[in-house]
This record gives structure tokens, C-alpha cells and sequence, in this order.
């Protein structure tokens, strides 16, 4: 029966996801190289900035955007993706490059 299903809160909650998440990563990966590196760090500072730039989309799953999501509106949205990948790129090593020119 449904209602006497044991769970946890993240049982529950481990397959909702924001829908960009995913897609950033693989964006940064195609556009940097110090990631393809293994600067898991980069990366992670990268992805936050370029996803607070982003509106969250959550959903259960990858396949309810594209049904959902119109194809004009899916090739926006990948442009939306890769300006917010290459403004966070260039924000992050900017402000790494001023923090190391002012250690000694």
C-alpha cells in the first residue's frame, strides 16, 4: 500500500533536481580548460555563480523540460546556459587573479 511506504525526507527529496544544474557543469566542461584539469574547486565556484544567474526550474525528471518546453524555448534556454557559464568564468578567475595579486 502507498501510504504505509517507509521513507526518509531524502528519499524524497533526492529526485527533485533544478533542471540547469546538470546542463552548467556540462557547459563549463566544454568551455574550460583548468576544469578538464580537475579544479574541482573552479568549477564548483563557477557553477554557483553561473546558477544564481539562472531561474531555478526544479523537476522529478530531465525528460518533463523537453516535453514540456517548447524547441524554440529549449535553444533560449541553452543560450541562457552558456552566457551564464562565460560571464562566471570570466567573474571567478577575475577575482581569483585579484586575490593572488594581493597575497605576498
Amino acid at each position: 500500500m502507498l501510504t504505509q511506504r517507509y521513507s526518509s525526507l531524502e528519499d524524497d527529496t533526492d529526485f527533485i533536481h533544478n533542471f540547469y544544474e546538470r546542463r552548467v557543469i556540462e557547459e563549463i566542461y566544454k568551455q574550460s580548460e583548468r576544469v578538464k584539469d580537475g579544479d574541482r574547486n573552479f568549477l564548483a565556484d563557477v557553477a554557483c555563480v553561473a546558477l544564481n544567474r539562472l531561474p531555478p526550474r526544479y523537476i522529478r525528471h530531465d525528460v518533463d523540460m523537453t516535453f514540456f518546453t517548447s524547441p524554440q524555448e529549449m535553444i533560449e534556454i541553452e543560450e541562457k546556459i552558456t552566457k551564464a557559464v562565460e560571464y562566471a568564468l570570466e567573474y571567478v578567475m577575475k577575482r581569483s587573479e585579484s586575490i593572488n595579486e594581493t597575497k605576498p
